[in-house]
C-alpha cells in the first residue's frame, strides 16, 4: 500500500511567502520616498565620502600576505575540530593532528628562510637606493 502525502500545505506555503514578499515590496513603493538630490547617486562608506577611483594596483606582497593567511586559517579550523573530537579519534587522532601541526611548522620555516615574511625592503637596500638617488642629482 503505497502512501501519498498531500501537496497542497507546500503550495499553500509557496503561495503565502510570494504573497507577503508582493505586498512588502509594494508597499515600500508605495510609501518610499522619491528625490533626487546630489549625493543621492554617490558611494558612501562609513561616514567617508570615496575619493578617486577603485582601480587600485596592489603589491604581490598583497597577496602573499592573503594567501599565508587562508592557508593557517584553515590549519586552525583543523585543530580546532580535532579539539572538539579528540576524546573520539583517540591516539591516531593525536598522532595526525601532531604531523599536521610538524608540516605547517617546517612549511613556516621554510618561507621565513626563504624571504617570503619579509614583507619590508632591507635597511640596507634603503640606504643603497637613497645614496644612488643623491649621486644621480649631483
Amino acid at each position: 500500500m503505497e502512501v501519498t502525502t498531500p501537496q497542497w500545505p507546500l503550495l499553500v506555503y509557496i503561495v503565502a511567502v510570494l504573497g507577503l514578499v508582493t505586498f512588502m515590496l509594494g508597499l515600500s513603493y508605495l510609501l518610499g520616498q522619491r528625490h533626487k538630490e546630489r549625493a543621492t547617486g554617490e558611494y558612501f562608506e562609513s561616514g567617508i565620502l570615496h575619493t578617486g577611483t577603485s582601480q587600485i594596483r596592489f603589491t604581490a606582497h598583497f597577496y602573499l600576505i592573503a594567501l599565508f593567511f587562508i592557508i593557517f586559517d584553515l590549519e586552525a579550523v583543523f585543530i580546532i575540530a580535532w579539539a572538539i573530537a579528540y576524546k573520539e579519534v583517540g591516539w591516531a587522532g593525536f598522532i595526525g593532528v601532531a604531523i599536521f601541526i610538524l608540516i605547517l611548522l617546517i612549511v613556516l620555516v621554510y618561507e621565513w628562510r626563504i624571504g617570503a615574511l619579509n614583507f619590508a625592503a632591507d635597511g640596507k637596500e634603503i640606504i643603497k637606493r637613497m645614496k644612488s638617488i643623491k649621486e644621480g642629482e649631483k
